[in-house]
């Protein structure tokens, strides 16, 4: 039986890798008075619903759309939470 499944992918650039959006923001809370947020770093986030028999099935398909598709696997991070959805009857 095909299950439903709502993923939350957060995708982050590689702690060696330099923000310069991260930055600006930075900077931007710095002129506003928040002297004390010492890093920003920026990053995506995306929400999908998935078909898969089971969550391993989910979980093995969802690190191939990051791969492929949703983040650069050269700069950038991924992690995802994956939450099966109860049918609605």
């Amino acid at each position: 039986m095909t299950r439903t499944y709502h993923a939350r992918i957060y995708i982050t650039l590689r702690p060696s890798v330099l923000d310069p959006a991260g930055t600006a923001v930075q900077s931007g809370l710095q002129h506003l008075g928040y002297d004390n947020v010492e890093q920003v770093r920026i990053g995506k986030y995306v929400e999908l619903m998935l078909r898969a028999d089971d969550e391993a099935t989910a979980q093995s398909q969802l690190d191939r759309i990051c791969d492929q598709l949703l983040a650069n696997p050269v700069i950038e991070n991924y992690r995802f939470e994956l939450t099966e959805v109860e049918a609605v009857v």
